[in-house]
């Protein structure tokens, strides 16, 4: 069985709505995945599923539209993905925490940066279905606009890290 690690969009900081890490493994389990464990509040879930990546994402997508009312959105990785992810992160004077990793459910076209308004000297770099944005004063102080960005959803560094390891201790409880 594979391990997969899903990122929620817009869980328990505005947007969709509210949903309980609980609720959320109830969801999987339900689902029929396996070995589900929460991490945080803002929808990181992992599991183990016999099927295909793309299969598994819009199962538990349309599972929590039809409990929140909405699609949230679910980005999947693997183990290998996050850890390539955390390692190949640019800006490395970046404090963790004010390093964001913006996962989305498809590659951004290469001119996905170009309409980026960054007045407090944002730096953001383009890889593949993921962008990175280093923040200087903080993502909540932030007045960063950058479209590209909305269809996915960001976690800190330190999260990707922390979903990366849990991922491997997964792995290898074989």
């Amino acid at each position: 069985m594979t391990v997969y690690v899903a990122l929620l969009r817009a869980i328990n900081v505005g947007g969709t709505g509210k949903l309980p890490m609980a609720e959320l493994k109830a969801v999987c389990e339900e689902l029929g995945f396996s070995d589900v464990r929460t991490y945080i509040q803002s929808g990181n879930v992992l599991f183990r599923a016999d099927a295909a990546e793309v299969e598994v994402e819009q199962k538990l997508d349309d599972a929590l539209g039809k409990l929140l009312g909405k699609k949230p959105g679910v980005m999947l990785r693997s183990r290998k993905e996050l850890e390539a992810i955390a390692a190949n992160a640019p800006f490395p004077d970046a404090k963790p925490n004010y390093l964001l990793v913006s996962f989305l459910p498809e590659a951004a076209p290469d001119d996905a940066l170009d309409k980026m308004v960054a007045p407090d000297g944002e730096e953001a770099v383009l890889a593949g279905r993921e962008i990175y944005v280093h923040f200087p004063v903080g993502s909540g102080k932030s007045k960063l606009k950058l479209p590209a960005l909305k269809p996915g959803t960001a976690r800190n560094l330190n999260t990707v890290r922390k979903l990366a390891e849990m991922a491997a201790a997964m792995e290898d409880d074989r």
